[in-house]
């Protein structure tokens, strides 16, 4: 039996991670803000699937919140098999529209917090010689999209390092690039689904994690759901990147 420890896990994609996981039976370290809604999360998670489930309310901008979750992954009495690094959020504004502390806010989450807990999780994985991490990252770190895109470009550079370090070790390290998801992350912003992108662009999050957990399991470093965004990617990879900006220039006017 494994443990599994999940960040943002009582909504949209940290729930789907949650629920498949213990469908294949690991116990469970949940992690979000919201306790109440932890708790029946985690109420629901061991009356359907019978495992163990631990819960830490926590703000990961918070340092010393975000240090007792440090220290959870690094408790080698209680080991914690896979590490999935979910929470994060978005913002709609431009940059310069944005207070500086509610886009530090954001890099908190999306970058220093997924760096701090890998290197938390990483130490007894590596002395194990077993174990895993993934990061979820976007389809948006292959496009110059604010702030948001270069913190998602840094955890796929970030991922595919440490995957190539540890690899060798036994621990794979993966990032998750996902498109639009049906999660509440775009209301959540204020952003209607339907204007915000084509309708064949919006995937389900449970076959979402169902082929992100596949992919992890074959030890890959990087994970492009569905056949219309691997297109997309590599298309991105091919325009040069000044086209790209311009394109995303005419998109905001």
């Amino acid at each position: 039996m494994s443990t599994a420890l999940v960040t943002g896990a009582t909504a949209g994609i940290g729930l789907e991670f949650a629920r498949q996981l213990a469908a294949r039976g690991d116990d469970l370290v949940l992690v979000a803000r919201d306790a109440t809604r932890l708790a029946t999360v985690a109420e629901e998670l061991r009356s359907s699937y019978g495992v163990g489930v631990e819960v830490f309310s926590a703000d990961l901008t918070d340092a010393g919140q975000l240090g007792t979750v440090e220290a959870r992954l690094a408790d080698r009495d209680r080991p914690v098999d896979l590490l999935v690094n979910n929470a994060g959020f978005g913002l709609k504004e431009r940059f310069l529209d944005n207070p500086l502390d509610v886009e530090q806010a954001q890099q908190d989450v999306l970058v220093r917090a997924v760096l701090r807990l890998t290197h938390a999780a990483l130490g007894g994985m590596v002395e194990r010689g077993r174990g895993g991490v993934i990061n979820v990252s976007s389809v948006a770190a292959f496009l110059p999209r604010g702030t948001y895109s270069a913190a998602k470009a840094w955890v796929n550079s970030f991922s595919q390092w440490a995957h190539a370090e540890y690899a060798p070790q036994g621990v794979t390290v993966m990032a998750l690039c996902p498109g639009f998801v049906k999660t509440e992350f775009h209301e959540r912003l204020g952003i209607d689904r339907d204007s915000s992108a084509p309708k064949p662009l919006w995937l389900e999050p449970d076959r979402l994690v169902r082929d992100a957990l596949a992919d992890f399991d074959k030890g890959r470093a990087m994970s492009i759901p569905s056949k219309r965004y691997k297109a997309i990617v590599t298309v991105t990879r091919l325009v040069p990147r000044s086209a790209l900006q311009r394109l995303q220039s005419l998109g905001r006017k």
